[in-house]
């Protein structure tokens, strides 16, 4: 008889540990779990369907043939890894062989795509790459005056917490995808807030690991010093297992309580946002662990100014060596792209341009005279006057990350209502932050920003852990439903 028997929870409701069990004992098989999935997601994703949350820009092609190979070997025995047979999402600027790997845009169609090291990894670990999400056009960095969410090849996705609400971005169908329950795990991408913006909208707990720590190649890349691919899922373990994956490494047990600082002035000046956090944070102390308040440095105009001109003098040489590289015809440098997103404006600008993308190029990128400046004033704000004194004496810092979704607005853009400044620094620095929900605001989660050192996942996902415990305790997030509220746009 199974240790693990299958109660009244479907299978789509399984976060990755509890289905993984279930595959373990033979209660569950992957090609079972897959086709469910799938289905799932045709009942709820495409422009057609009641709900429409165009979370998913494409299915694997291979994915239900590759769940019964790995159904075969765990019947022989041979368990590939962690995730074996456990079905997983990509976002759509991640290369993966079979899926498009668009980045959201009509300038990538028909480019062939390869497997990057991270997606190697996870079919390594016995992972079924089940498709890829939508996401911000271009990872959100080509208009200033852009919809988050939004791309030409996928539309617009929609919050499945109320699909008239953002799912954020740029990882925004990722986030919307596992609130969907449409898979128990997916891989986004960072540079400043696009792993925690949308899992803090979409209620899911994101990780945006130490730049470096999963590979990037054959990502569509913004920028080398602030990219950082890295998990999502509904629980903070989840995540923890499968960010081991993606970055090759095991994480050390943390020992003893993580001292914890609140930045007492990140706050989003949204009462209910704060309350929230406020209430998170006083659970967690009353859990037994160590928290105190601490006022930390607010970035300015200088420092976000100076992190524009770093982000897009990279864009330049970054996105132009990597369109170069990447195999088939097409478009092979920023201006290239600005070229055909003129002449396809009808499907690439319907709603807004690429004002972002002109500034770009105008740098002269990395060799360009502001940017080594920019870079080392950005760099020493972030590190000299927010980080290092905040966590002097702490293992990690906390603070609100977004408000609630704000609604999705095509004609004059969507962008945060709500939010405090914790990714910023965070991004600047390449160190680690994570978002672990808190609780809903008139039906729409909320979510905490955890920041530690460079190279200390394992303590900011020890302290999510225990912040994600003590939210369950205190009733403000127990197992919480997306209501799917509101009619379909028709967008």
């Amino acid at each position: 008889m199974s240790d693990h028997p299958l109660s009244d929870q479907s299978v789509h409701e399984m976060d990755a540990r509890t289905l993984a069990a279930h595959l373990d004992d033979g209660s569950l098989s992957s090609e079972g779990v897959v086709g469910e999935l799938i289905g799932r997601i045709g009942a709820l994703d495409g422009p057609s369907t009641p709900v429409a949350l165009r979370a998913v820009a494409a299915l694997a092609p291979d994915a239900l043939e590759l769940a019964a190979r790995r159904d075969a070997e765990r019947r022989a025995g041979n368990v590939r890894g962690p995730l074996h047979g456990v079905p997983v999402l990509v976002k759509d600027n991640i290369e993966a062989r079979g899926l498009p790997g668009l980045a959201g845009s009509t300038a990538l169609v028909g480019r062939p795509t390869r497997d990057a090291p991270l997606v190697a990894r996870l079919r390594e670990a016995g992972a079924i790459v089940l498709g890829s999400t939508n996401l911000s056009q271009w990872a959100n960095i080509r208009s200033a005056r852009s919809t988050s969410g939004w791309s030409a090849t996928g539309g617009l996705v929609a919050n499945p917490w109320a699909l008239d609400r953002s799912a954020g971005g740029s990882s925004s169908g990722s986030g919307a995808a596992l609130a969907a329950r449409y898979a128990p795990l997916a891989v986004g991408t960072e540079t400043d807030g696009s792993i925690v913006c949308p899992s803090s909208l979409n209620g899911v707990v994101g990780l945006k690991p130490t730049v470096g720590a999963v590979p990037t190649a054959h990502v569509v890349p913004i920028s080398a010093s602030q990219d950082s691919p890295g998990p999502m899922a509904r629980t903070v373990a989840d995540v923890a297992t499968l960010y081991e994956v993606l970055a090759g490494v095991r994480l050390p047990a943390v020992t003893g309580d993580p001292r914890v600082v609140v930045a007492a002035t990140w706050t989003t000046e949204h009462a209910a946002t704060d309350a929230l956090l406020d209430a998170a944070v006083a659970a967690l102390a009353e859990s037994g662990v160590p928290v105190r308040r601490r006022d930390v440095a607010v970035p300015g105009a200088p420092e976000g100014a100076d992190e524009l001109t770093v982000l897009l003098a990279e864009l330049v040489d970054d996105l132009g060596a990597y369109l170069a590289d990447r195999p088939g015809e097409g478009v092979r440098s920023l201006l290239e792209v600005i070229m055909h997103e003129d002449a396809e404006a009808a499907i690439e600008q319907p709603y807004f341009g690429h004002d972002l993308f002109l500034q770009a190029v105008a740098t002269g990128g990395r060799g360009g005279p502001a940017y080594r400046d920019a870079r080392a004033r950005n760099l020493a704000w972030a590190v000299e006057v927010c980080l290092e004194p905040a966590l002097a004496d702490a293992d990690v810092l906390v603070a609100p990350a977004y408000g609630p979704a704000w609604k999705s607005d095509l004609v004059v853009g969507g962008h945060p209502a709500i939010a405090s400044v914790a990714t910023t620094p965070a991004a600047i620095a390449g160190w680690p932050i994570a978002s672990v929900p808190v609780g809903l605001i008139h039906g729409l989660p909320v979510g905490a920003a955890l920041i530690g050192r460079p190279g200390a996942e394992a303590m900011v996902l020890a302290a999510a852990a225990r912040l994600e415990a003590a939210v369950a305790a205190s009733g403000a997030w127990v197992d919480p439903h997306p209501t799917f509220a509101g009619p379909s746009r028709g967008l």
